[in-house]
């Protein structure tokens, strides 16, 4: 390419990244003007898809347009958030992600079409939830100590649900079989929301939800039980719970998160929107900290 052909070339190139960035400019000053879609990765009815929907409702009113939910579900959770990661990064696509398919997942699937670290921006954290033992409600044990003496000697017998390989259920279920030594068969659910129905319904013994506010309501009608709580302290809503400390099984404190995410690109004005209005959900009423949050808790 001679001189002036090269530098003409340097000028319509140099035009089109101002004009890219002016553009981005203003989309983020109108950011946003119709709905938003946040992908849920699992099934209506569990605890991703319910904090979702009540965390969508108090953004959307900061933001003044409607989050409509979308459910992916498959693989874990994997499946819809590799939809999330492949969306346009314009601020119209956002995640509800959470400890199972935006870390465990790495380990659980080699083939992992996405890497949480890179190919996606964090908007910040909603919430910590710790894991919960719970079962049937006929099941046989009246305490953790029985329940762990039940399992151990019936383990070909019994099975344990979850939501999907890569699930927060399924690494926690994962974690409770190896500290007790069993190997029961595992069922696998497209949501916390199946697999809890499962468990009122008697098709399968017992599993560790992810979140208590999937359990909460059904601990409190007596339609399972619930043997341990894995935090340092009681929840205020179910006191009658003990710890897993409390309970005989210290080495199980576990906690799950969710976390809202947009794909890797996503403008940074847009992404502060975003956060912003999470943080007025939360209550938070802070500017944008909560990417730093997010990026702490993927770190």
């Amino acid at each position: 390419m001679n001189f002036p052909h090269r530098r003409r070339f340097l000028h319509l190139a140099a035009g089109a990244a101002a004009l890219s960035a002016v553009s981005q400019i203003a989309s983020a000053q109108t950011y946003p003007s119709r709905p938003i879609t946040m992908i849920v990765p699992f099934a209506a009815g569990g605890g991703t898809d319910v904090s979702a929907r009540i965390i969508s409702e108090h953004i959307s009113r900061t933001l003044g347009q409607q989050i409509v939910i979308e459910n992916i579900v498959g693989a874990g959770g994997t499946t819809g958030s590799t939809r999330a990661m492949r969306a346009n990064t314009d601020g119209y696509t956002i995640e509800m992600g959470q400890m199972g398919t935006h870390a465990t997942a790495v380990a659980l699937y080699p083939n992992l079409a996405y890497k949480p670290d890179i190919d996606f921006a964090p908007i910040g954290l909603v919430m910590w939830a710790p894991v919960m033992i719970v079962a049937r409600k006929d099941f046989p044990s009246n305490d953790l100590k029985e329940l762990v003496a039940y399992v151990k000697a019936n383990a070909q017998k019994l099975n344990i649900a979850h939501a999907g390989v890569g699930s927060i259920g399924f690494s926690c279920g994962l974690l409770f079989n190896s500290i007790i030594a069993v190997k029961p068969t595992s069922v696998p659910f497209n949501g916390a929301g199946p697999a809890m129905n499962a468990l009122i319904g008697g098709q399968v013994d017992y599993m560790c939800d992810g979140g208590i506010n999937n359990s909460v309501p059904h601990v409190q009608s007596g339609t399972i039980k619930a043997y341990a709580i894995g935090s340092e302290h009681r929840s205020p809503v179910l006191p009658n719970v003990p710890t897993s400390k409390e309970a005989g099984l210290p080495e199980f404190q576990v906690s799950g998160w969710l976390a809202l995410f947009a794909p890797k690109g996503t403008p940074k004005p847009i992404l502060e929107k975003l956060t912003d209005a999470l943080d007025k959900a939360l209550g938070l009423d802070v500017p944008a900290t909560a990417l730093a949050r997010a990026d702490e808790v993927i770190e």
